[in-house]
């Protein structure tokens, strides 16, 4: 019995050494919380997102927490990349670039391109890089962040692109010049192919209790009633959220009523813990099917926005 004992204690002692040495590896380094999608990013992931200088232009924001996905493979999304964590690959290199140029690309047909002497082109899957394309590719990591280019000029959503293994590059040419090659948005395309969760894209809380900064306003208003009477009384709602859809409290608005005499009436408030406030009207002998308008305007900190509502005024 004694000997059992002993085997069974020295078990839990070497299972529980092991637990805190791998607790200790993800722990080792704070989760950074992007207040933008409201989203973490942890452990292997973070140190692989850090690395990368150009980070946040080649991968964009996290979309999801790092989670285990129906495949079995511990994965996390971000705004034009999928992370993959790979724990039988030396350390290092445990944290793989899903192949989303592959994953998603459907040719819609090939675009000529004349001028060869602009191009280089990949004999390991036959298709040259080209133009401002190719200055992007060599800027931004070349094969080893984009892969090998598995397509020509083609175009998609009116856009002229280019698919490489793990990337879609894009032509914007609203944009200014030096700037009109980007990474297309392919995480949140790849989540959707695969029907994941869309609750995982919900934001959530910061695991390292800090703050969540306000990045920016949206700002929405309504009214109780579509339509009044000549004489009647209404209630104008407005409602203000952060980038994350999470009320924004002590917001300060102004409503400017626009009658149908001209007046433009203002009013100010101030939101409450739920991000709402509200502003009563009471009028008399407005004109049969006048419309009546509402701009709201509102700010916090150094944010503002703004929207529109309106009621008509019926028979």
């Amino acid at each position: 019995m004694l000997r059992r004992f002993l085997a069974i204690f020295i078990t839990f002692c070497l299972l529980s050494t092991s637990w805190v040495s791998v607790h200790a590896q993800t722990q080792g380094q704070d989760p950074k919380y992007f207040s933008e999608t409201g989203h973490n990013v942890k452990g292997d992931f973070l140190k692989f997102y850090s690395s990368n200088s150009n980070a946040l232009f080649l991968y964009g924001y996290p979309i999801t927490e790092e989670y285990v996905n129906k495949d079995g493979k511990t994965v996390q999304y971000f705004q034009r990349a999928r992370f993959e964590y790979r724990g039988d690959l030396p350390e290092g290199q445990r944290v793989q670039l899903t192949q989303l140029g592959r994953e998603t690309f459907v040719s819609t047909g090939p675009l000529n391109v004349a001028n060869t002497f602009a191009c280089r082109s990949y004999p390991e899957t036959g298709y040259p890089v080209c133009f401002a394309f190719l200055e992007f590719f060599d800027q931004y990591g070349g094969v080893g962040q984009f892969g090998y280019p598995i397509s020509g000029f083609e175009y998609h959503e009116n856009k002229i692109v280019q698919y490489f293994e793990k990337a879609r590059l894009e032509w914007q040419p609203w944009k200014v010049e030096g700037q009109r090659v980007v990474v297309s948005d392919l995480g949140r395309t790849y989540f959707d192919i695969l029907g994941e969760d869309i609750g995982l894209l919900s934001p959530v809380k910061p695991l390292n209790n800090t703050s969540t900064d306000i990045v920016n306003l949206q700002v929405r208003a309504f009214v109780w009633k579509a339509v009044t009477l000549a004489t009647d009384s209404q209630l104008i709602f407005v409602i203000v959220q952060n980038q994350n859809l999470q009320p924004v409290a002590n917001a300060s608005c102004t409503t400017l009523v626009h009658w149908s005499d001209g007046r433009a009436e203002p009013t100010t408030l101030s939101t409450n813990t739920n991000g709402v406030g509200m502003v009563p009207l009471s009028f008399n002998n407005q004109p049969y099917g006048s419309l009546i308008y509402v701009d709201v305007v509102c700010a916090f900190s150094n944010l503002s926005a703004n929207t529109t509502t309106s009621f008509r005024i019926w028979y």
